[in-house]
C-alpha cells in the first residue's frame, strides 16, 4: 500500500558536485532520505559528513533506497514493459562503485530480481557489455539499476542486450520506499 503523500515537505540536495548540496539545505530539523540504490562513499561518508558541517542536532539520515525489496519490484515492472520475457538471460546493470559494500547490495538486488548476472557502467568489472556478450545465444534483457536516464543509462543503449529496460525513476513503489523511510525515521525521532 502506498504510503500518503500528504504535507511531507521535500527539499532537493546534492551529495558531490551540483549544488545545493545537503549542508547548505538544512535550516531545521529534517530527515534525509538518500536516494541511493547502495550503500556506497556518499551515502556513508559524504551526506552524513554534510550533516556533521551544518551543525545541526536535529536531523536524521536515513537507510538508502536500495536493495529494497518494493524497488527490486519496480525494476520488475520497467523489465515487462520493455518486453522482458521469462526464460531470458537477465542481467541487473548498476552504476558501479569501488565501496565492497556497495557492491554488496548490487548482488542483494541481483538475487531479488533473480538475475543470471550482474554488470556494471562504470568503476567496477565485469562490464556490462562484456556481460551480455557471455549470454550470447539466449536473449538477454538488462534491467537498468538506475534510477535517472542520462549517461550511464544511455550507455546501456550500445550493451548488445535484446531488451534494455528504462531507468528506475520515479516508479509509485520507489516514492513509497521513501515515503516509509522518512515515516519510520520520525517515529524512531518520536520515540527517542
Amino acid at each position: 500500500m502506498l504510503q500518503s503523500y500528504v504535507d511531507v515537505p521535500v527539499v532537493v540536495a546534492y551529495a558531490d558536485v551540483v549544488q545545493p548540496d545537503v549542508t547548505s539545505v538544512l535550516d531545521g530539523p529534517a530527515v534525509v532520505v538518500p536516494a541511493f540504490l547502495a550503500s556506497g562513499y556518499h551515502v556513508r561518508v559524504d551526506i552524513p559528513a554534510q550533516i556533521a558541517s551544518s551543525g545541526r542536532s536535529d536531523v536524521v539520515l536515513t537507510r538508502p533506497l536500495g536493495p529494497d525489496p518494493l524497488v527490486v519490484e519496480a525494476v520488475r515492472d520497467r523489465l515487462r514493459a520493455a518486453g522482458h520475457r521469462p526464460g531470458d538471460a537477465l542481467v541487473l546493470a548498476a552504476a558501479g562503485s569501488s565501496d565492497a559494500r556497495a557492491l554488496a547490495d548490487v548482488r542483494v538486488a541481483a538475487r531479488l530480481l533473480g538475475a543470471s548476472a550482474v554488470g556494471y557502467v562504470a568503476t567496477a568489472s565485469p562490464r556490462v557489455p562484456g556481460v551480455v556478450d557471455g549470454l550470447r545465444g539466449r536473449r538477454v534483457a538488462v534491467a537498468s539499476w538506475l534510477l535517472a536516464p542520462g549517461a550511464f543509462h544511455g550507455s546501456l543503449a550500445e550493451c548488445g542486450a535484446d531488451v534494455v529496460s528504462e531507468p528506475i525513476g520515479a516508479h509509485p513503489l520507489v516514492v513509497d520506499v521513501l515515503l516509509r523511510r522518512y515515516h519510520e525515521a520520525l517515529e524512531h525521532r518520536r520515540a527517542a
